[in-house]
């Protein structure tokens, strides 16, 4: 058959060249197609010592396949046989490129992912995870973001997540332990993404059963292993407010959001944090809420509902511990819709739930301890008048808030909008016009010797908006202290706040 020929190649070209032909092969049945596939499989895992050496060497070879008339003509077949061969190859060399061709083919169809879960690959892809720990590291990353990727786009069944044991928890924990002096390793963010597309799972499930499932209870082992281990898996929480300070990415801002509620609103995890994680955790939640524009919604509200356990439940409400009392309550006296605020034209209309969710987070009482003569709050030192609520305990907790959070979703790949991104564009429109009516002006002064209609217009040479959309987060999580940037450009309206985070208490 066509996957037993010997190959005998002099240099790189000819690999290419002899690939391609592999791939161009006319198949009529699903015997040829099978052959063809494993020439190809075999044909790559030969050379790849020889001819693949670099991850994109590895991502063209699985693209020779995906674009080719093979996959093309025959795509679900294709598919389908790729993971029935995940499902039961035991060669790592063989599974590292079924791996590269399934997540390269997931990335740009969500068909194929969604034919993985079918298929249940969700529990071999966590026995590959623990039973190659000590293999190819290139393999276990790739398979770690399988995993991520698979999950995070579709619910998973409850046969799949009763598949995870403890122990696979502590031990995704541990690799991020073992990497802990290089957080641009990028082996990192994978284990990390994992752990929290799981949480969002064992979420979905406590606060949203299908209607066949069966009734019975599943702990969230990610907070379950935080919980009773917390202490020796610092890394973890130090690495979530580090990506969360670096992410655009709208869906997983939403995961680690929802693992910061659950670690806030859980008694045992409630001191998860270092005391200096946490003031750069508030740091960074400022800036991506003031950053936030009118439109997003739903992403507001679920940081202010991240918001108020952080506050109310975290040793920041110790009396040594307090942070940013001032800033935190000129935010939230912004965004819940103060009448007498410039921030109205930064935010447009404020909602009731967004001006609820603020008004519950300047309830927290040590918000409400301090200098009455505070500019965020009226002549009678009362704030809850400009956010439309009443003092009652009730506005204090929401029994819908773990809902909301666990229904919270976004597909892949969608940027989260920013008011700093507006501003520049509005700043770039500003120089292009103004620019354009100069020259225009100088042409007419130049023809009668006086400016336009008369105006004197003043040469603009650029119109800059220093604004950072991504402060540096220096030793996050250490006890040496944490920096994040100073200034922060809001929109329409410039809040210039020192940002610098004090050191531990």
């Amino acid at each position: 058959m066509a996957f037993e020929v010997s190959y005998t190649l002099d240099n790189e070209q000819q690999f290419w060249d002899e690939l391609d032909e592999i791939v161009s092969a006319h198949c009529q049945s699903h015997e040829l197609i099978d052959n063809s596939l494993r020439s190809y499989l075999s044909f790559v895992t030969n050379y790849r010592g020889e001819y693949l050496q670099s991850e994109y060497d590895v991502v063209q070879c699985s693209y020779k396949l995906l674009e080719s008339a093979l996959f093309t003509t025959h795509a679900d077949y294709v598919r389908r046989q790729i993971i029935y061969s995940l499902l039961q190859e035991d060669s790592a060399d063989v599974l590292f490129f079924i791996t590269s061709i399934l997540l390269a083919d997931g990335r740009q169809n969500e068909k194929t992912f969604e034919m993985m879960n079918e298929e249940g690959t969700f529990s071999r892809l966590v026995e590959l995870i623990q039973s190659m720990r000590e293999g190819d590291l290139f393999l276990h990353r790739m398979l770690l973001e399988l995993l991520y990727e698979m999950s995070r786009i579709q619910r998973l069944r409850f046969e799949d997540l009763i598949s995870v044991e403890d122990e696979f928890v502590t031990y995704l924990l541990e690799i991020i332990e073992c990497l802990s002096d290089d957080v641009n390793d990028p082996y990192h963010y994978p284990v990390i993404r994992v752990l929290l597309v799981l949480n969002e799972q064992y979420m979905v499930l406590a606060h949203d059963p299908s209607p066949d499932q069966v009734q019975t209870h599943l702990p969230n082992k990610v907070i379950k292993a935080l919980s009773l281990h917390g202490s020796a898996y610092k890394t973890f929480g130090e690495n979530i407010i580090l990506l969360l300070n670096r992410e655009s990415e709208t869906s997983l801002q939403l995961l680690i959001l929802k693992l910061l509620y659950l670690l806030f609103t859980t008694p045992p995890t409630y001191e998860y944090f270092y005391t200096n994680d946490l003031r750069v955790l508030v740091d960074v939640m400022i800036r991506n809420l003031l950053d936030l524009p009118h439109s997003s919604t739903a992403l507001r509200h679920t940081y202010l509902r991240v918001l108020y356990p952080l506050l109310a439940h975290t040793q920041l409400k110790l009396a040594d511990c307090h942070y940013k009392r001032y800033e935190l309550l000129r935010l939230l006296h912004l965004i819940g819709g103060d009448n007498g605020s410039v921030g109205n034209v930064h935010f447009g209309g404020v909602d009731e739930t967004t001006k609820r969710l603020a008004g519950r987070c300047v309830n927290v009482e040590w918000l409400q301890q301090g200098d009455p003569e505070s500019p965020n709050l009226d002549r009678n030192g009362n704030t809850n008048r400009y956010l439309g609520i009443g003092g009652n305990a009730r506005a204090a907790e929401s029994s819908l808030s773990v809902l909301e959070v666990a229904a919270q979703h976004e597909r892949p790949g969608v940027q989260t909008p920013s008011n700093s991104g507006l501003l520049r564009r509005r700043a770039s429109n500003a120089d292009t016009s103004l620019t354009e009516d100069n020259a225009a002006n100088t042409e007419k002064a130049n023809e009668d010797g006086s400016l336009g209609n008369g105006v004197s217009i003043p040469v603009l040479a650029s119109v800059s908006v220093s604004v950072n959309t991504n402060p540096t987060i220096a030793n996050a999580g250490g006890e040496d202290g944490d920096d994040v940037d100073q200034t922060q450009g809001v929109g329409l309206v410039e809040l210039q706040s020192p940002f610098e985070v004090q050191g531990e208490a």
